[in-house]
């Protein structure tokens, strides 16, 4: 099939001179002047950035170590109130808080009003010698918050305080962040016990959510670098920070860590890295560490700030060149973005798109050119469609041809394929089967029977009922069929319609015995079209059965072998009149008296007004 021939691309634009698109963009270029720009700008930032981080980095520092301050100065007033309830213990026992001393009403009165003291305390112990004690606060401690009261304890019998780590108790939205403070109880040198407190880190969490914000992130890390709280939700307490540069420093420093330390690292944010700049603040008292960190380009976002505003200062200047630049940048675009909604809808297959373009740039050219190739493009898919119609065309043409020739060599099955492949459309319709399936359910149903063409003809054109001997080869022609179409690999989805449509659901079906899902539903869609026409055309061995009496058999057989969903599309498709029989009256031969005898009589030789149940197992010797 051969284009038509294309005009020349030139004779368009021959009568125009070309003005070249690279003298339009210097043109612009020269016109806005950004060099001078460039080089301005750049000698702000050079002078001005060293003064905005050293501005930065002092106020990184001041966060950090006023909130480094609060902390320590809020673990001092725990201790300090520790000591208190510790002395306030002593007097209140006369120094004895063994056996059941601990228990008395005036040490659990002390207990209750230190927690009560202070709305960051949540839970708080006693314990004597004897690791028995009391209680008070509005937590139950988990197994991990259990587990730092002993460490507590063995500190409080060396006699020594206790700090714990950050932990998390509860779930959800009662969850908490807390952490441990204990201190021994002494009658003189005496260990009496331990009184210890849990914090409510609560204060903290609010105080660096006062503080982040404009691109500052903070939070506070242990000895360890686990995280202890962070005003972000990414983070949980308990996390491993050491991957953040400026938490590893603070982490390798250990006790040497006294003064602030301000660094710019690098960390990952997916697959992009952002460059930050951090500054941590030692909380001795605690062996924590208060951090900030924030990405570079907003630390000097003022840079930025400066540069937009020499360029404000320097807008009277560059006036006339931004006019001309937007002008020309139109001139540009304009025509570009035609030409891209214009592809666009070509490439969606829209191709009558054409594009309407005046210009004497090398766009507009191009604009010719682009419609030259949608015209080309045009009559080449129509072309290409039209093969596709014929050959498609010529496809169900030979189809028909070889299910004709199938159907010929019986002569009381003539035009059997056919109505098989109308019924099957029909039912694959009701069920709402997408187009792919229909195709291949049309071919299928079509060549269902071609294996028949492999049957010797006076077993397949036999007048009456077929013997045993005889019926087993008659069931061949749904392999015989399969095997002849298997060597094409455009056939291949159509094969399981043409080897299985006499497959039954209750597994009493032909060649292979198949039961229930076994069978694809192409399969049982061409069955219960077939099994229709079967019962409703004459036969030398059967009398053609009313519509009615047919779908009554067919109803009884649902669920048993064949798929209640297609037999329910069947009656639904003739209850709305989509299905006439059309009679065809063949001429019985007379049979022999020897050959009645010889042969046992099908089941379906009479036509009752409708067959009972047990009458349907007779469709295993029909012909079909």
């Amino acid at each position: 099939m051969a284009f038509k021939s294309r005009k020349p691309l030139s004779s368009a634009t021959s009568s125009h001179a070309r003005i070249p698109i690279l003298y339009v963009i210097l043109g612009v270029l020269l016109a806005i002047s950004t060099i001078p720009m460039y080089f301005y700008s750049t000698q702000v930032v050079a002078s001005n950035r060293q003064r905005l981080e050293t501005n930065e980095q002092l106020l990184q520092n001041t966060v950090t170590r006023s909130l480094a301050d609060d902390l320590s100065q809020q673990e001092r007033a725990q201790r300090l109130m520790l000591e208190n309830l510790s002395s306030a213990i002593q007097v209140a026992s006369g120094g004895d808080i063994g056996g059941q001393n601990i228990e008395a009403p005036e040490l659990r009165a002390l207990l209750e009003n230190f927690v009560s003291s202070s709305d960051d305390i949540a839970y708080a112990t006693l314990l004597n010698s004897e690791a028995k004690g009391i209680f008070s606060g509005n937590i139950a401690p988990d197994a991990f918050l259990q587990r730092e009261l002993e460490r507590a304890y063995v500190a409080a019998r060396d006699g020594r305080v206790y700090n714990g780590q950050a932990l998390v108790v509860g779930e959800g939205k009662s969850a908490r962040t807390v952490f441990l403070v204990s201190s021994p109880v002494k009658y003189g040198t005496r260990f009496l016990g331990m009184v210890a407190s849990v914090v409510d880190l609560q204060f903290l969490i609010r105080r660096l959510h006062e503080i982040s914000g404009g691109g500052l992130t903070p939070y506070v890390v242990d000895s360890q670098g686990r995280l202890v709280a962070a005003a972000s939700p990414e983070f949980a307490t308990g996390q491993d920070m050491k991957n953040l540069e400026i938490v590893k420093s603070f982490v390798e420093r250990g006790n040497k860590a006294q003064f602030a330390e301000t660094k710019q690292f690098t960390i990952r944010n997916g697959s992009e890295r952002v460059e930050m700049l951090g500054t941590y603040s030692p909380v001795s008292s605690l062996d924590w560490a208060v951090i900030v960190q924030k990405p570079t380009r907003d630390a000097y976002s003022d840079v930025y700030d400066m540069q937009r505003v020499a360029r404000l200062l320097a807008v009277g200047v560059v006036l006339l060149s931004i006019l001309v630049s937007i002008f020309a940048a139109r001139r540009i675009t304009n025509p570009l973005h035609i030409l891209t909604q214009s592809s666009r809808a070509l490439a969606k297959g829209d191709f009558s798109q054409r594009v309407r373009l005046l210009s004497r740039t090398e766009i507009g050219e191009l604009a010719q050119t682009f419609n030259t190739m949608s015209e080309e493009l045009e009559r080449f898919v129509e072309d290409l469609k039209r093969a596709a119609e014929e050959n498609r065309a010529l496809f169900m043409g030979s189809i028909q041809m070889l299910a004709g020739a199938v159907d010929e060599k019986d002569p009381y099955t003539r035009g059997h394929s056919d109505r098989v492949t109308r019924y099957s459309m029909l039912i694959g319709e009701e069920m709402k089967l997408d187009s792919t399936f229909m195709e291949t359910l049309q071919v299928s149903a079509q060549l269902h029977d071609v294996g028949k063409i492999g049957i010797e003809d006076h077993i397949l054109k036999k007048p009456g009922a077929l013997t045993e001997e005889e019926f087993e080869v008659i069931k061949t022609h749904t392999t015989k069929g399969a095997n002849i179409l298997r060597p094409v690999t455009q056939l291949a989805e159509m094969l399981p319609g043409i080897e299985l449509h006499h497959e039954a659901l209750d597994g009493r079906g032909y060649p292979y015995g198949l039961k229930g899902d076994q069978i694809p539903l192409l399969a049982r869609v061409i069955a219960v079209a077939d099994t229709f026409d079967a019962l409703t055309t004459n036969r030398p061995y059967q009398q053609a059965h009313t519509p009615e009496q047919a779908l009554q058999i067919i109803r009884n057989l649902a669920g048993k072998r064949l798929d209640p969903t297609a037999v329910e599309a069947l009656l639904a498709v003739y209850a709305r009149g989509e299905i006439k029989i059309q009679r065809f009256t063949i001429k019985r031969p007379i049979m022999a008296a020897s050959t009645e005898a010889s042969a046992p009589a099908s089941p379906l030789a009479s036509t009752p007004p409708i067959p009972a149940p047990a009458e349907v197992g007779a469709l295993e010797r029909t012909r079909v």
